[in-house]
């Protein structure tokens, strides 16, 4: 991975600082906007869209998170560092893992997740709904926030999706999954999206076909994500999304989740800043947040190690001329707006059902 990390980072083009911009506060240093970016930070914690840990954990014989781990990319020391309040826990399974054994190896990550955090309890704390996630930040723990798991983890069953989402599943992959492919949503899809919807789970399309993502866009009442989607227009990748679709996000009030992964991004934070300037222009800035893919065996720019580096992340934005408010929604209130539109279309999902259901009285003979 070291040598990966090397070869993607000597990519990076000569002279590139002579295309970035204007700087908006030429007289301020470098030391200053980090400065302002920790301060931004603390008001304004990162929410990150997705952590490869529980499986980068699942092999170490021994590991202390509140300590330190020199092992992974991810401890609570580093996620303090880099101003980290929310942490969703990649739950996905390999894709040669199918049907049962799917289901089981999503049921182990979930199970070594409630151990971890049980384990941590002065750092991590697990989550399951929004004002959850505000109780966990106000407490000074990190919220840990259960998905995306993969589709394949359903093994074609709403009722799996509902004890997954009873055990703390908050976002379900669909790319992979038979019935949401390059034709869009089978019928069968299509009553998987609005058990997600009634249930408050959130759909990723990240590396969906794209008629199934404009299909679960029409029909979804709530926000959807992309957790680990860049701009294809600034670098070209499969899992990148085009101008046309991050419009169409954009529209549903989706939420694009840039990834510090180099072959996606670029190999330098001003790379990751590219691709988050051009998803604020044309998605807006209600539909842009960032997704550290930490854990999950890719390279990541330069300066963007670990999850300590957040910091330098945004004061590459601060130098670019992006507002508190954009930052604030970039970091924290994009994604609390996608929890709380969830939670909210599954209370009054269940209240519809409730009240439409027959009385005692209206059964009688």
């Amino acid at each position: 991975m070291a040598d990966l990390q090397h070869d993607i980072h000597t990519t990076t083009e000569v002279g590139r600082e002579d295309c970035l911009p204007d700087d908006p506060f030429p007289l301020e240093s470098g030391a200053a906007f980090l400065e302002r970016a920790h301060a931004l930070l603390e008001a304004h914690p990162v929410a990150d869209g997705y952590s490869g840990l529980p499986r980068a954990l699942a092999p170490l014989p021994w590991y202390d998170l509140e300590l330190g781990e020199a092992a992974v990319d991810t401890d609570v020391p580093r996620l303090r560092e880099g101003h980290v309040g929310a942490l969703f826990w990649s739950l996905q399974v390999p894709e040669r893992e199918r049907g049962e054994r799917a289901v089981g190896a999503t049921l182990e990550q979930l199970d070594l997740v409630r151990r971890v955090v049980e384990a941590h309890p002065e750092g991590l704390r697990l989550v399951r709904t929004a004002g959850q996630v505000i109780d966990a930040r106000n407490c000074g723990r990190v919220a840990v926030v259960l998905g995306p798991a993969s589709a394949a983890a359903l093994d074609d069953s709403l009722g799996i999706l509902r004890v997954l989402q009873s055990l703390g599943l908050r976002v379900l992959s669909l790319a992979g999954a038979g019935w949401a492919g390059e034709k869009g949503l089978t019928r069968f899809g299509e009553e998987v999206v609005r058990e997600m919807n009634r249930l408050g789970v959130l759909a990723d399309l990240s590396g969906a076909p794209e008629a199934t993502l404009a299909r679960v866009l029409a029909l979804s009442k709530t926000p959807v994500l992309c957790t680990r989607s860049a701009a294809a227009a600034v670098r070209p990748h499969p899992a990148n999304l085009s101008d046309d679709l991050l419009a169409r996000l954009g529209e549903q009030k989706g939420v694009c989740m840039v990834p510090l992964a180099a072959e996606q991004t670029g190999p330098s934070a001003p790379d990751v800043a590219d691709h988050l300037d051009h998803v604020r222009v044309v998605a807006g800035p209600e539909c842009v947040a960032l997704s550290g893919t930490y854990d999950s065996g890719v390279a990541h720019p330069r300066d963007l190690a670990d999850t300590s580096r957040y910091p330098h992340l945004i004061a590459e934005l601060l130098r670019r001329g992006w507002s508190e408010t954009e930052l604030s929604l970039l970091t924290w209130g994009n994604v609390q707006r996608a929890l709380r539109s969830a939670d909210f279309t599954a209370r009054a999902t269940q209240r519809r059902r409730e009240s439409t259901q027959p009385r005692p009285a209206d059964t009688e003979a």
